[in-house]
């Protein structure tokens, strides 16, 4: 793994706003007693010890600095107050997305063109087992939200696979996108969360549409899928990007640790830690 490369990290929060909005988004849905008093213990098992604890800009601003990451995408909105202080006193350091919701139509919207016009949002991003109602990723309410990307020239971004939290899954199902990578050859598309246990399908997605790619968020290094550090090594150099999971779930420190153990070609290095992000989210050098 080289160094002094700038990683550019797709996937950040600072502050406790952003956990605290999705809980409230969700808790609709959860029936367990644990998920219903907002425990961490219900998302241990995928962490374990290794969950971060400290959300402070100042904080997350040291740790970047300590690891060696240049810049790092947050989500903004109305009620999230430390990620707009950080947008606004450092620039240089952060770039944004909106998580929106679809259940509110023009509201909706709305709303993204407002986050662009605002805080120059580089992507719309979506949970789709985290909305209430659940959002399947080829669902009509997503349509207008799909043409709103591609009139902003925005990626869209959304997480595939078995959510953690307990809730039904089949709203991110992968499959879906092989239907809107088809009809909106135009829209990037960048999926998080190892799309587990649907990897492979997701591969074969990756090289049948070029605006699909993949961000290695939501896994500690070592538990990187393998069909997708082996896509990385041979047709897929171009199409995965780096995401940490900080401080929502991992530390920094595991994740720098763990990532010089995996086997990727030289040249692939500098395509998966700046390069491919630098390009799918039109940053400017």
């Amino acid at each position: 793994m080289p160094q002094n490369i700038g990683i550019i990290d797709t996937m950040m929060s600072v502050g406790t706003e952003a956990s605290q909005e999705g809980y409230e988004r969700v808790r609709p849905m959860l029936r367990d007693e644990a998920s219903r008093q907002g425990s961490k213990d219900t998302l241990r098992y995928l962490f374990k010890d290794n969950m971060a604890r400290e959300h402070s800009l100042e904080h997350v601003l040291e740790q970047m600095d300590r690891f060696g990451v240049e810049r790092s995408m947050i989500p903004v909105g109305d009620r999230r107050l430390t990620a707009q202080r950080a947008l606004r006193e450092h620039p240089d350091r952060f770039f944004s997305d909106y998580e929106v919701d679809p259940n509110e139509g023009m509201e909706a919207l709305r709303t993204i063109e407002r986050m662009k016009k605002e805080w120059d949002i580089k992507a719309v991003s979506l949970t789709p087992s985290m909305v209430f109602p659940q959002c399947p990723l080829s669902d009509k309410r997503l349509y207008p939200i799909y043409a709103k990307c591609i009139e902003l020239d925005l990626v869209f971004v959304t997480t595939a696979g078995v959510p953690g939290p307990r809730v039904p899954m089949a709203a991110q199902d992968p499959y879906a996108l092989d239907e809107v990578c088809w009809f909106w050859p135009e829209l990037r598309i960048v999926v998080r969360h190892g799309a587990e246990p649907w990897t492979d399908l997701l591969v074969k997605l990756m090289l049948k549409y070029p605006g699909l790619h993949f961000s290695t968020t939501g896994f500690a290094p070592k538990h990187y899928p393998k069909a997708i550090i082996q896509y990385m090594n041979t047709r897929g150099a171009e199409k995965v990007l780096y995401g940490g999971h900080f401080p929502m779930g991992l530390t920094l420190e595991r994740i720098m640790k763990e990532l010089p153990e995996l086997p990727l070609r030289d040249e692939v290095w500098p395509k998966y830690l700046r390069e491919n992000s630098l390009r799918v989210f039109k940053l400017d050098e």
